[in-house]
């Protein structure tokens, strides 16, 4: 049974064995890395954050949903998966003093502060560069910071078997979709095509068409056609990552290419300077997974609750499903208002969609 809750994929658990399931399924190799992006601004969700804790922060570190913010909540799920030295968090450094703040405690990730943002197909290549230098044949799972997954388990051990299959499979590039519950006009649209392998949870489906944030009358038909919301999260081979890179990013491939020089060099910090003030911006949906290259796939993910938490009302949709409310939802009548305001438009909310 499905819960139709706007812009979040919530579907009932069927009755099974979970963690004899996660018991069978293999954990990633040690050739693994996670690659946590956390360099946006969140510019719709500014106004509310604002608003409930007095500064400007973007919204991968507040907490939102509970005691952590959400970049720690993503990091603490990745950790189960992969362990922190073999996880890059690509930030930028106007936000290095809520990393620093999020890092504080226990085993650190590598991080790297671009001078600016320049979109996710940049902070992606830039990441991969990175691996590169230390483990040419990685397999790259990357994960958004701003995400609510309710049933952990569940994700990671899907997020674990599509491992498996591009270890076997390199040449892959493969998109957790989630099955739609509204014609969501700000995600990407995923078409799933002909089986190219297989998971416990079904197969892995070669992708035949993608549309990032289509108008809304092309996102209800995307849903009536069975297409999946892309979540942004995917699993590929760092090789395929590159040869992506250098075959629909080569202005940012080539610019980066150049701080390798430096690497390791008390000139690099410069020469990343340079590099990034003369980069485009580049969004990797549309640079990237809109040509639908031949090598791309899609997994479904097994029923789970998730949500890209893009916009205020996402963020209050799923807080009130939470067992126990963050507690900026149960501060008295000041907080209601402040939500009150944004979610009706009054609080001005411009900028780039994040």
């Amino acid at each position: 049974m499905t819960v139709r809750t706007g812009a979040v994929a919530v579907e009932s658990l069927p009755e099974r064995k979970l963690r004899a399931q996660l018991a069978t399924r293999t954990a990633p190799a040690a050739s693994t890395w996670a690659v946590v992006l956390a360099g946006g601004e969140g510019s719709r969700l500014k106004p509310l954050v604002r608003r409930l804790f007095g500064d400007e922060r973007p919204k991968q570190y507040a907490p939102l949903l509970g005691t952590c913010s959400l970049l720690r909540q993503t990091l603490d799920r990745v950790g189960r998966l992969v362990p922190a030295e073999r996880t890059v968090v690509v930030s930028q450094y106007d936000h290095a003093q809520y990393v620093d703040r999020e890092l504080s405690d226990g085993a650190a990730p590598h991080v790297l502060l671009q001078p600016e943002n320049r979109g996710t197909g940049t902070a992606i290549i830039y990441a991969a560069h990175m691996i590169r230098r230390v483990d040419r044949e990685a397999t790259v799972a990357v994960f958004p910071s701003d995400h609510y997954i309710r049933e952990e388990d569940t994700f990671l051990a899907h997020v674990a078997e599509v491992i498996r299959f591009v270890e076997r499979n390199a040449e892959r590039l493969v998109l957790l979709g989630a099955r739609p519950t509204s014609p969501e006009p700000e995600y990407g649209w995923v078409r799933p095509g002909a089986p190219i392998g297989e998971t416990s949870d079904g197969p892995i489906r070669r992708v035949q068409g993608f549309l990032e944030k289509p108008e809304l009358e092309n996102a209800q038909r995307c849903m009536t056609a069975g297409w999946l919301w892309n979540t942004f999260a995917f699993v590929t081979s760092l090789p395929t990552l590159l040869a992506a890179g250098h075959e629909f990013l080569p202005d940012v491939d080539d610019r980066l290419n150049l701080i390798g020089a430096f690497s390791g060099s008390r000139h690099e910090s410069w020469a990343v300077r340079q590099a990034y003030s003369l980069l485009p911006v580049a969004d990797f949906s549309r640079r990237v997974l809109e040509r639908c290259p031949g090598w791309l796939g899609v997994s479904r993910l097994p029923s789970l609750t998730w949500s890209d938490l893009g916009t205020p009302r996402r963020v209050v949709g799923v807080a009130n499903t939470l067992p126990v409310r963050p507690m900026w939802m149960t501060s008295g009548r000041r907080t209601s208002d402040i939500l009150a305001s944004v979610l009706a438009g009054r609080v001005p909310m411009t900028g780039k969609r994040s």
